[in-house]
């Protein structure tokens, strides 16, 4: 009996590795993403289709060379067209070349300045200038947050006194 479950499991179990793994023809030779983007905003360019290094190459930014198995970061041209579509051409050594399309943003679209590499997330930045002395990591205060927290403060000293008497208080009883 434990034979037909050990089998019984590993078939379920190759079963839904096979169900879960994405089938090879679903894998892009080659990417561009964000597909659309403003003029200055960065791209990220990967050839998981090359199996060594790759260049990629277009109108709108500087030759990239792409590492195997990874990505590389472009920066696109402050003077590309909003509204045009820029072919990107990649090649790959010892594979075949191929080309991605890069749609440059029109005045009234949005899109996204900072890229990320998964397809499903994307983060919205706005550019600004360099903030000195917290590193960037403060921009403007409201009142809501230093009301939110100052009480989060006063709460974690007044559960700090009340702890430390309760424990002064107990160790006093004690003979």
């Amino acid at each position: 009996m434990r034979a037909i479950g050990a089998a019984s499991a590993a078939l379920l179990g190759a079963a839904a590795l096979a169900l879960t793994a994405p089938p090879a023809a679903a894998v892009d030779p080659f990417t561009v993403s964000p597909s659309t983007v403003n003029p200055g905003g960065r791209v990220v360019l990967a050839a998981p289709g090359c199996s060594g290094t790759a260049m990629a190459a277009s109108g709108v930014f500087d030759t990239v060379t792409i590492p195997a198995g990874g990505s590389a970061l472009a920066t696109v041209d402050w003077d590309a067209r909003r509204g045009a579509s820029y072919t990107v051409s990649f090649t790959c050594a010892g594979g075949s070349p191929g080309t991605a399309q890069l749609t440059i943003a029109s005045a009234t679209t949005s899109s996204t300045s900072v890229p990320t590499v998964t397809r499903t997330a994307t983060v919205t930045t706005t550019p600004s200038g360099v903030r000195g002395g917290l590193g960037g990591s403060v921009g403007t205060w409201d009142a809501g947050e230093l009301a939110a927290g100052g009480s989060l403060v006063a709460a974690a000293v007044a559960g700090t006194v009340f702890v430390v008497r309760r424990r002064s208080t107990a160790a006093g009883r004690r003979h």
